[in-house]
């Protein structure tokens, strides 16, 4: 066992490492800034540097490869450690958290899911700010990495169909992932440095253009203010949009993309329909919006192509309190909340392309019963895609569902109201962050929330952010046995 534990461990002792480097950088930030939460992150810097250090130093080997039963205990136990290291600085602060607390919001930050359970947030010390953002920045990073490299590999719900040489963990494959994830990395960070020059161009102050393009480029969602993008002009709203929905594209695509400028390259199903489901619900909620004279026709279709792209994104942002348009609003908010963004990106929910898959699964199945001999073969991106694929999705979806049944009876039991456990038990599963109902809704926070409702969906975030499967395997005794 220990064999099998050792090159897990040391692995997470480096990424550990890597928490404790970004915990002196917010400390040399407060020190700058005259900040008075200087002092915890020191203390958390050298907690966390420790503990990295003796699991690097106590599992280190001199040559080891991860095989897939490894990779599936280091994918989850590393989002796992992450979370509660991260949440060091915030339980140690002056703002005098809870453990359930501290850990609930490091791990909504980690899983870029953008849940609170702060108020008055505009009254914290910039570099407690400033942390909040950096967690969700490096675990949008950590999600990209996982989508690309490990989860084709490990087959999780279909995720093999973007099966490529970034997941093929042999020895000879090695030169071509450390290629890829250095473009990964340019990429992630091009686009965050564009991003702030963006927002600072129409009008934030640099502080928060910073800590928003951190939260937008990660889809997390994490604002500056209790009011989120409600307190900025609609120029930041169009600068938010485009940045949400390039973070929600594939990042394979995007590299492919700035490499070689060209729409070709983005001619990709998954894409497309993603990008179609945005026009359309963005239509469908702007005309909704001026039938109930909500706003003049172009505001109402900034407000509702603004908050449509942050949840179907499962950023999280809110520039109002969509829950307050009416029942058909609301109920598209609900339905878009599932579908996610594109594999390969930071955002979290289903994944358009399991929608599609399932599509083509049941248009097949209806195909067998009206021509019982014929032969169907499905085809995804113009190419043929194996059953085992699309019924991989399929199991995934039904698995999603059965999860998100049990998380809301869950929390029902718990005292909370069904709107209120439905839609927390949903945003938690997906990342989206703001649930809805005047308790979690984009005006509201979890803090409210009894404290075992915040470590049951401090547990649904990195369940919605692994994929289910990734961590519910690790609870199977056939894994142990292996």
């Amino acid at each position: 066992m220990l064999r099998f534990l050792r090159p897990v461990l040391f692995v997470c002792g480096i990424l550990v490492l890597i928490m404790a480097g970004l915990m002196l950088s917010v400390a040399v930030f407060a020190w700058w800034r005259q900040d008075p939460e200087m002092q915890v992150f020191l203390t958390s810097f050298a907690i966390t540097l420790a503990c990295g250090l003796l699991l690097v130093l106590g599992c280190r080997d001199r040559g080891f490869h991860l095989v897939s039963r490894q990779l599936y205990l280091l994918t989850s136990l590393s989002w796992v450690l992450l979370s509660l290291f991260g949440a060091l600085p915030l339980f140690f602060s002056h703002f005098q958290l809870s453990a359930e607390d501290a850990v609930f919001e490091a791990v909504s930050g980690i899983t870029t899911t953008g849940s609170t359970i702060l108020s008055g947030i505009e009254n914290l010390a910039p570099s407690l700010l400033l942390w909040r953002s950096l967690l969700q920045w490096i675990g949008g990073l950590g999600v990209i990495g996982m989508a690309v490299s490990i989860l084709p590999f490990l087959r999780v719900g279909g995720m093999r169909l973007f099966h490529t040489e970034s997941s093929d963990w042999s020895d000879k494959s090695i030169p071509r992932v450390q290629s890829l994830a250095r473009m990964l990395v340019a990429t992630y960070l091009g686009l965050t440095i564009s991003c702030v020059f963006s927002y600072w161009l129409a009008g934030m102050n640099l502080f928060d253009a910073v800590n928003h393009a951190m939260a937008t480029v990660s889809t997390g969602g994490f604002a500056t203010d209790d009011r989120s993008m409600g307190r900025f002009p609609l120029e930041v709203l169009w600068v938010s949009i485009l940045f949400m929905t390039l973070s929600a594209l594939p990042f394979t695509l995007l590299i492919a993309f700035f490499r070689r400028p060209s729409l070709h390259v983005l001619n990709n199903q998954q894409v497309i329909g993603f990008l179609c489901i945005i026009g359309a619900v963005s239509l469908l909620l702007t005309a909704d919006l001026i039938d109930l004279h909500v706003a003049e026709p172009f505001v109402a279709f900034t407000q509702a192509t603004f908050n449509l792209v942050s949840v179907i994104t499962t950023t999280g942002f809110a520039s109002a309190d969509y829950t307050q348009w009416g029942t058909f609003s609301i109920a598209l908010f609900f339905v878009v909340m599932f579908i996610g963004g594109c594999s390969g990106s930071t955002s979290g929910g289903m994944k358009v392309f399991r929608f599609q898959l399932s599509y083509l699964f049941l248009r097949s199945q209806i195909n067998k019963l009206i021509h019982p001999n014929g032969v169907f073969v499905t085809q995804y991106n113009g190419r043929p895609v194996q059953d085992d694929i699309i019924l991989s999705a399929v199991a995934f979806s039904f698995l999603f569902f059965m999860t998100l049944a049990v998380v809301t009876l869950l929390l029902a039991l718990m005292g909370l109201d069904l709107l209120t456990s439905l839609t927390a038990a949903a945003t938690a599963l997906t990342n989206v962050g703001p649930g809805l109902g005047d308790i979690i809704g984009p005006a509201g926070n979890f803090a409210t929330l009894p404290v075992p409702a915040k470590w049951l969906l401090s547990f649904a975030m990195l369940m919605g952010r692994l994929e289910l499967l990734t961590l519910m395997v690790l609870f199977t005794p056939v894994f142990w046995r292996g």
